[in-house]
């Protein structure tokens, strides 16, 4: 059986609250992507995984009130997180979202989806080498590849960005799918405020459900004003603090 987890918590370093902020409309961010993830053709069941703290209740009711399914388990060991939850609802294969993706588009996911069966791989992602904008993210993979990263993976990125483990040839078959065109250079994610103010604008100048990627396009040909809002972050903020975290953790084991 295939899941679509989504990772969410209020507890963001750079933009707290962000999975619950609300767009001109009135509707939070989690709403998006969940909404989006409703039209694609492969994924059915949809979980919200979020943590145990106390601020995260928020996502539970959030999750509650659409008739969501949510697990909760460890904020920083997402790997478990992940794990438990797709060991719990007996999924085989796992779709990994992220709740920082409002305008994820369900026909990429298929996409990728469909790539994961037709290779019969391990892993199967557009992320490896990019060519979909950030925030278009969608690793897909299977259970069994899941308990292996869970029983081995040890460094704080592993644990923390579920899966860096994967990327080992020599333990999975994995498979990168990429788009006919290089716009990775595009970001539509929300990590910072002005990635929040770049989606705002987009869903007040979209009204169609779902928006595809080409929707998307469409408006910043016609007004490219928009993508200077927010290119000049850094995507790579939260991993490069794992990294570090990382050699840490490498130090402590050889004392």
């Amino acid at each position: 059986m295939i899941g679509c987890i989504i990772q969410a918590r209020m507890g963001s370093s750079r933009l707290p609250g962000k999975a619950l902020m609300k767009s001109d409309s009135g509707k939070p961010l989690l709403y998006y992507v969940t909404n989006q993830l409703r039209y694609c053709s492969k994924v059915k069941n949809l979980v919200i995984a979020t943590t145990t703290n106390q601020e995260d209740d928020e996502i539970e009711k959030f999750a509650n009130n659409n008739s969501i399914n949510v697990f909760r388990g460890k904020e920083k060991d997402v790997l478990d997180r992940y794990f438990q939850c797709a060991k719990k609802h007996s999924f085989s294969t796992i779709v990994r979202i992220t709740a920082d993706c409002p305008l994820i588009d369900p026909q990429i996911v298929d996409k990728v989806i469909e790539q994961f069966f037709s290779e019969n791989c391990d892993f199967a992602t557009n992320t490896l080498t990019r060519t979909f904008p950030i925030g278009t993210d969608v690793e897909v993979f299977s259970f069994s590849a899941l308990n292996k990263a869970w029983e081995n993976a040890q460094l704080p990125s592993e644990r923390e960005h579920v899966t860096p483990y994967f990327h080992n040839k020599e333990n999975f078959k994995i498979i990168n799918v990429e788009n006919d065109k290089n716009i990775s250079n595009l970001r539509l994610t929300v990590d910072r405020i002005e990635d929040f103010e770049l989606i705002k604008q987009i869903l007040n100048n979209i009204s169609i459900n779902p928006i595809h990627l080409e929707d998307v396009l469409e408006l910043f040909s016609r007004k490219p004003e928009l993508i200077e809002i927010n290119k000049h972050i850094n995507h790579n903020e939260g991993f490069n603090k794992s990294l570090e975290e990382d050699k840490e953790f490498i130090k402590k084991q050889k004392r």
